[in-house]
């Protein structure tokens, strides 16, 4: 699935339910191994799985594979492997500790970090 439409698809998905603070980060400058990150927030451990659940649906109805997922039993922080595009789905106390943003942004050009909604 071509990265615009995979991108697009996700952050659809994570609006559908009402993610917060949806961000996209574009690491195609910084690793091989993925090209997007996108990064979002949930209220609590029953809205973290159900919008990793509803990415990994509109994925899949889309044609598209889901490589992995983990973090799903404690849903606290819940990583959707899409190949081209890795999704973080976390409560907010989880993405503040861990700020994701900072750490693959710090090597990415201004353009590539754009918040979402």
């Amino acid at each position: 699935m071509e990265i615009a439409k995979l991108q697009k698809l996700v952050v659809d998905a994570l609006e559908d339910i009402k993610a917060k603070d949806i961000e996209v980060i574009d690491t195609s400058k910084l690793t091989a191994l993925f090209d997007r990150i996108v990064i979002a927030s949930a209220d609590s451990n029953r809205q973290t799985r159900a919008l990793a659940r509803n990415v990994q649906d509109k994925v899949k109805e889309a044609g598209g594979q889901v490589v992995s997922v983990e973090g799903e039993e404690t849903g606290e922080w819940v990583l959707v492997d899409l190949g081209d595009v890795v999704v973080h789905v976390m409560q907010p106390a989880i993405r503040s500790y861990y700020n994701l943003e900072e750490l693959w942004a710090h090597g990415a050009a201004a353009p590539a970090r754009r918040k979402v909604g």
